[in-house]
């Protein structure tokens, strides 16, 4: 086993090596738009599925209440906490819609939407993108190597060169910190 373990942390520093090679650039520009929105009086939004939501709801987390210094909080909401909006419009129209519903009644022009899909094809949250953009709200898309329909959709796409979901998923959490980093420094 821990033999296992060992091949297993020598993937994820594969993955994140291989990410500073092309990703850092990204992050920066993506945090840049957040700065911006967040300067002009915006918010940001955040979705993803299974692992991707637990981003974006740690995103959302970090952006209200703190990420490493006392400050005010910056208006964040994760889509994916509100049981009750998600499962009467999954039971009352589609899974697909769970996520633009609420980007259609909370997001405005100026606003981000962070939207994380390991696949960058999940529905829901390519729904999301596809209603951000009608809104003239920023996109900011987290994905890995393949997730080409997601990247499109992206004002600022952050596409990690890997395609094993776990390791897209420890990549896209050092990239929130990142992100959650840079905006505090330049906001507080």
């Amino acid at each position: 086993m821990k033999h296992r373990v060992e091949e297993i942390f020598r993937r994820s520093i594969e993955a994140k090596t291989a990410s500073l090679e092309c990703v850092p650039e990204m992050v920066a520009d993506a945090a840049r738009l957040i700065v911006d929105s967040l300067r002009a009086g915006g918010k940001v939004l955040t979705c993803g599925n299974g692992g991707s939501a637990a981003d974006a709801q740690h995103m959302a987390g970090e952006m209200v209440v703190r990420y490493a210094r006392e400050r005010k909080p910056f208006p964040a909401v994760a889509l994916t906490t509100d049981t009750s909006v998600i499962t009467a419009q999954a039971n009352d129209e589609s899974f697909h819609t769970v996520f633009s519903r609420q980007v259609e009644a909370l997001g405005r022009a100026g606003d981000v939407l962070v939207a994380i899909s390991t696949s960058g094809s999940s529905p829901d949250v390519i729904e999301a993108a596809r209603s951000a953009r009608r809104l003239k709200m920023k996109v900011v898309g987290l994905t890995g190597e393949k997730g080409n329909e997601l990247a499109r959709l992206s004002d600022v796409p952050v596409t990690v060169p890997e395609t094993s979901t776990p390791r897209i998923q420890e990549v896209h959490i050092t990239v929130v910190h990142a992100l959650c980093e840079l905006i505090e420094e330049e906001l507080s």
